[in-house]
């Protein structure tokens, strides 16, 4: 299990030139390691550094006597800090050298490397964050969108945890009494209505599962895969989605060699555009050969599909052979559209599928084609301003867990079943709500949430 003890130290910064960068430390050494490298800027070495306020002066090396950078230094006493340790912070020039060798004297003097997300694990198991909300941490970092970001904000400040909480308290009740029950006479035991509980109970779980599947979506966004034959304009449907000229363009067929991918925003859902190399029927070039095999694989990974055909022809057997490739949700999109005569019936060639029918060049039937891509991914449902509570595929699998451990006690209940088992779905049903939250989660569940966080958080 993590260490309290020690003192951690890591650069919290991303690796390059910039602006500033930060070297964070936290642990018992922290402040006396800050005096013995810093110097201030009127000369003298302080004996005490004062609390949460910024210091102005160097870091450097007391044995060489060598300045290291310039910097802005802070200290700040536990308990009132993100570890509830004490924590420095050491602001220097956001160069890869400098940084290091702030590090490397943080190191020498007494501090080892923090582990991936240890900060942020310190601050759980000092009690400042609950599981759920730590998780939030790293979701706030990775947010692709204002709305995955909303919802990593709400579940930071306790939203999820609030909620999960109360159910928990509530069948934790339900258990003491089940157990009460069992343990005492029955007219020892202050009557109680469970049946009320339970159903109470499970409408809470209900609820927050309704919009589970949206709050993943959001917080984790989707892969669509642009494919057809080659020259139906893939690469030009790609720049007017991006607004953008990212994929190069010309009228020779087979341009696109290789997948390409970039992220859109499309009404807070994160779309992982795949540009794909044309799928045509044989070819003898082997580099053109390797594209349609990664347009393939792409094909198979995508969450999403927009096949893409030329609606100034009629379908071709290549576009027929592409739509039978199809295994999951698609979207047609008949690309072209300014060289139609007005009334042209345009033919899909997925059975059941509409056309949406659009101009790359143009930008013609563009804003229907997202909203047909937003209403497909969330399933007809419209996108909400109002950020999902649930957002984790971790969260959604212990809550669905939880429900199923009430729904069985509700049964049991119903059908009079033994109390013993009715206190059994109940427990689990408790313990499964405090892995959300951390307080049944195990060593090694906790241990994998925090290795996905970066060094430094």
């Amino acid at each position: 299990m993590i260490s309290l003890d020690d003192t951690i130290v890591a650069i919290s910064t991303p690796i390059g030139p910039g602006g500033i960068g930060i070297v964070r430390m936290t642990g018992p050494d922290s402040e006396p390691i800050l005096r013995r490298l810093f110097r201030p800027g009127h000369g003298s070495a302080p004996l005490q550094v004062e609390p949460r306020t910024l210091h102005y002066g160097h870091i450097a090396d007391p044995v060489a006597g060598e300045i290291v950078d310039e910097v802005l230094a802070a200290y700040m006493p536990a308990p009132r800090t993100y570890t509830r340790q004490d924590v420095v912070e050491i602001n220097g020039h956001g160069g890869i050298v400098a940084l290091r060798r702030i590090l490397g004297l943080c190191l020498r003097h007494g501090a080892r490397l923090a582990e991936a997300g240890e900060f942020t694990a310190r601050a759980f198991l000092n009690g400042r964050l609950d599981l759920a909300q730590a998780e939030a941490v790293l979701d706030i970092v990775q947010a692709k969108t204002e709305v995955s970001l909303q919802a990593a904000v709400g579940q930071l400040a306790g939203l999820l945890s609030d909620q999960v909480r109360s159910v928990r308290r509530e069948l934790v009740q339900v258990l003491a009494y089940l157990e009460a029950s069992i343990d005492f006479e029955e007219d020892e035991i202050p009557e109680r209505d469970i049946a009320s509980d339970l159903a109470h109970a499970g409408a809470a779980l209900t609820h927050l599962l309704a919009d589970a599947d949206r709050g993943i979506i959001y917080r984790q966004g989707i892969r669509a895969a642009i494919v057809g034959r080659p020259n139906v304009g893939k690469s030009s449907l790609l720049n007017r989605l991006l607004r953008t000229s990212r994929a190069i363009v010309t009228d020779i067929p087979g341009t696109t060699r290789d997948t390409l991918e970039e992220t859109l925003n499309l009404h807070g859902v994160p779309v992982v555009l795949v540009d794909t190399a044309g799928i045509a029927e044989a070819t003898e070039d082997p580099i053109e050969r390797l594209g349609i095999e990664r347009s393939r694989s792409a094909l198979a990974q995508a969450d999403l599909t927009l096949l893409v055909v030329d609606a100034s022809q009629p379908l071709t057997n290549a576009d027929r052979a592409i739509a039978a490739l199809m295994q999951k949700t698609a979207i047609v999109v008949a690309n072209k559209a300014d060289l139609l005569l007005p009334a042209t019936a345009i033919e899909s060639p997925l059975d059941g599928v509409a056309c949406v029918l659009v101009s790359a060049l143009t930008g013609q039937g563009l804003e229907a084609l997202e909203e047909v891509i937003v209403e497909t991914v969330l399933s007809g449902r419209v996108a909400a301003s109002e950020a999902p509570v649930v957002t984790s595929p971790r969260h959604k699998e212990a809550l669905s867990r939880a429900l199923d451990n009430v729904n069985a006690a509700r049964t049991a209940q119903r059908e009079g079943q033994l109390l013993d088992l009715v206190a059994v779905d109940v427990s689990a049903a408790v313990n499964v709500l405090g892995e959300i939250t951390g307080q049944t989660a195990s060593e090694e569940l906790v241990e994998t949430i925090f290795s996905t966080f970066c060094i430094g958080k």
